[in-house]
């Protein structure tokens, strides 16, 4: 499915307070355009109802004035999403039904995000940690004066398509872990307010590997976790992944990229000495670590604190506690970013990704 989650850009403009009128939804309503949803709310910011245009038509046709209140015509059954327990069953859902607008709302009711359901890849339940340490020593001169991460590729920092991509799949919560020139790319994201989700960082005073850095994030918001490199370029379904750790029951899920590798000889198979058979300048494929996983957050357990420590060591780790480690081919692009020709390569393609 070719979609993209929209995150209505001001969730203000789709709320409005029980006090006001019919007629004041109306010209609310009216300048929405096609988000043709209001949220009735408290003073508290807690939602109580929906209304639409066909809510209010039905009730002007009934002859109620236009100046009653709006919870008149206030929908109460309306369905929504609570953050910190969305399943992809209840999305999929809610996807299937005649519903368009769907708020996002706290334990205590309150909003904290609208999303466009139809037009979304999904909404998983999952907080992501992007490392973007590293000091990028392959790519110098380039890295000298920025970090890495905010190298750009077709016009747009590396780093930001990744969070988008994510934010495709309905990733609210993401933590950056920085260390090289990391204040350029806090500078850069903010709180994340501009993209409507909520960016965080931790600093690495010492280099931590390609996970250590995990240790230093003071809460996650679900019980899942997606880490990922910073310098990847990649339309990885996160969605196909996600449901593959879970129906797989894994501790862990590895991303993985085909690496062939091209004998160019003849290669003989044989048996005390003696040929059996061979195969003319075969070709061998691997799964080769893509630099992205999932992990239950209570593998950050088994994590050293204050130490380097890579993911491959955590992979290691777990193997060795007979813990569950599966792997997720990637069918569509992927693109690690370390040297001068692939940040060429990666010039050329992104404009044939399909993102």
């Amino acid at each position: 499915m070719n979609y993209k989650i929209i995150v209505l850009k001001d969730i203000k403009q789709n709320i409005i307070l029980e006090s006001l009128s019919i007629k004041d939804a109306l010209i609310r309503l009216n300048d929405l355009g096609t988000d043709l949803t209001l949220f009735v709310v408290n003073a508290d910011n807690v939602v109580l109802g929906t209304v639409t245009d066909g809510d209010i038509r039905r009730n002007l046709i009934l002859d109620v004035s236009i100046n009653a209140n709006i919870k008149t015509c206030m929908y109460k059954d309306f369905k929504f999403l609570r953050e910190g327990n969305i399943t992809i069953e209840e999305v999929k859902k809610l996807k299937d039904s005649s519903v368009t607008i769907v708020p996002i709302i706290d334990d205590y009711g309150k909003i904290l995000r609208i999303i466009n359901i139809k037009n979304s890849f999904s909404i998983l339940p999952l907080d992501a940690i992007i490392m973007a340490g590293g000091r990028g020593e392959r790519l110098r001169p380039l890295t000298d004066t920025v970090p890495k991460p905010l190298l750009q590729v077709g016009g747009m920092p590396i780093i930001e398509r990744n969070i988008d991509r994510l934010k495709q799949f309905g990733i609210n919560n993401i933590t950056i872990a920085l260390k090289y020139l990391g204040n350029q790319i806090s500078d850069y994201f903010k709180s994340g307010d501009s993209k409507q989700i909520n960016i965080s960082y931790v600093d690495e005073l010492i280099p931590l590997g390609t996970i250590g850095a995990i240790k230093l994030v003071d809460k996650f918001v679900h019980d899942d976790i997606l880490v990922m490199n910073s310098d990847l370029l990649t339309n990885v379904d996160f969605e196909q992944m996600y449901l593959l750790y879970k129906e797989s029951n894994a501790d862990m899920i590895i991303a993985s990229t085909s690496y062939d590798v091209n004998i160019p000889y003849a290669v003989l198979e044989t048996e005390n000495g003696q040929i059996k058979s061979f195969k003319e300048k075969p070709t061998y494929s691997y799964h080769s670590n893509a630099g992205i996983y999932i992990i239950k957050k209570e593998v950050i357990g088994i994590i050293p604190e204050g130490t380097f420590y890579n993911a491959t060591d955590l992979i290691d780790d777990l193997i060795k506690a007979g813990k569950k480690v599966v792997h997720f081919p990637i069918m569509g692009y992927w693109l690690d970013i370390g040297k001068h020709e692939d940040f060429e390569k990666a010039q050329r393609d992104v404009g044939k990704i399909k993102f």
